[in-house]
């Protein structure tokens, strides 16, 4: 069971030069490929005279959703080593861009794979990583007499709350820490074996 995977939480870039072609690395943090494609039309706008835009993602905690693309560069010259560096750092949620304006002398395929290794490498270096808890997200509904025992819950098992609603029959929704989630689960069946009226649904987040 995957219980927590590493992120970048902020920024990171860098500048390598070779005989000429400058190589500009951009690290992000994104959370869907949607996501991936905003920012990769935001930095071809902002990098909109370069020659090439190559970049790899990596999402999901269980780090299963990725891509390289060498855009236009010879083959595995450019997205594969980028993609490279983020698997080396162990890194998902993360997006690496490397723009490089060509300088007028060809580096073949060593010396390219090389410059977008070092730029995605220093530019992952350059931003924050930082451990995520993988959280499974959940949904309590019970009467409103057994919201004291609920209370007592959330507070055992540090649950984030994200909405709650207090009436004849109340809801909860919020999110527990994947590992803890059967000893939640086994707690809220006790209570149903008690002749309690309350509903468990879950749905895990990554």
């Amino acid at each position: 069971m995957v219980t927590e995977y590493l992120t970048i939480s902020k920024e990171g870039m860098s500048l390598f030069k070779d005989r000429g072609s400058k190589f500009i690395g951009i690290a992000l943090h994104v959370e869907s490929e949607e996501e991936v494609k905003q920012q990769l039309e935001k930095l071809q706008k902002q990098y909109h005279d370069a020659r090439h835009h190559c970049y790899a993602y990596m999402l999901g905690a269980k780090r299963e959703v990725f891509r390289a693309n060498d855009d236009g560069e010879p083959n595995h010259s450019a997205g594969d080593p980028i993609l490279g560096q983020i698997n080396s750092k162990e890194l998902t949620d993360t997006l690496v861009v490397v723009v490089r304006y060509f300088g007028g002398t060809k580096l073949g395929v060593s010396g390219l794979i090389n410059a977008y290794k070092t730029a995605a490498e220093e530019a992952i270096s350059e931003a924050k990583t930082i451990a995520i808890e993988v959280k499974q997200v959940f949904e309590l509904s019970y009467g409103y007499e057994l919201t004291n025992e609920v209370m007592r819950l959330v507070n055992d098992f540090s649950i984030n709350i994200d909405d709650q609603k207090f009436e004849a029959n109340c809801m909860l929704q919020g999110r527990i820490r994947i590992d803890l989630l059967d000893q939640l689960t086994e707690k809220v069946q006790l209570l149903k074996d008690l002749g309690n009226a309350i509903e468990f649904r879950s749905e895990e987040v990554n």
